[in-house]
């Protein structure tokens, strides 16, 4: 059986400005780690302001971990020419939480759908290969409580499976946050689940 995907890749900043030229029309690739829309909205405000004097400013993006969202713009380029083969290059890479832009000076001379498809490709793959991509792990968040006399018991666990504790509250009644590898998520939940006198539920992100 195929273990569940459980880390994805993403940019750790934005990429350096790339350059495409075909007959005399140049076309900028850039590539940006986001994680809202608001955030895409943000660096197309921006690069529209920079290339104020630019024709198009096509992009695709990409949002989530496990389901993703999606978007592709042609900004006005023949249907299909722009926006899917940038997101094509993010499929390509297997890149995620990303949004890659492409804009176009006009330089007088059409290319054509094919010439297009191939430009608008070129940038954006440009922009990904001059981009600094990293893989994350997916995890889950648990809050394990239990009463004081317990810490023993659930100290060991953690220990012994080394797992990430993200915040603690040692009292009386104590509450530890842990972070654990999806797939390891389930035999943690169990090991706790079997524990007397511990309760462990998971957090949504």
């Amino acid at each position: 059986m195929e273990e569940p995907k459980d880390t994805y890749k993403t940019l750790t900043k934005d990429s350096p400005e790339v350059l495409f030229k075909d007959k005399n029309s140049k076309f900028y690739g850039y590539a940006f780690p986001v994680t809202s829309e608001e955030e895409v909205k943000e660096h197309l405000e921006d690069l529209k302001k920079k290339h104020h004097a630019a024709r198009h400013w096509c992009y695709a993006w990409q949002l989530g971990k496990e389901d993703y969202q999606y978007r592709a713009n042609d900004d006005g380029e023949p249907s299909n020419s722009a926006g899917m083969p940038i997101y094509g290059q993010i499929q390509s890479f297997e890149v995620t939480n990303v949004l890659i832009v492409v804009v176009r000076y006009f330089g007088g001379v059409k290319l054509g759908v094919g010439g297009l498809i191939n430009a608008y490709k070129t940038a954006a793959q440009m922009a990904l290969e001059a981009s600094n991509i990293v893989e994350h792990t997916i995890d889950k968040r648990f809050e394990i409580a239990f009463d004081y006399p317990e810490m023993n018991k659930v100290m060991r666990v953690i220990k012994e499976n080394n797992l990430n504790v993200l915040e603690q509250k040692l009292e009386l009644d104590c509450r530890i946050l842990i972070s654990v590898r999806k797939k390891e998520a389930e035999r943690i939940y169990e090991k706790f689940d079997a524990t007397y006198k511990v309760k462990i539920s998971e957090l949504e992100d």
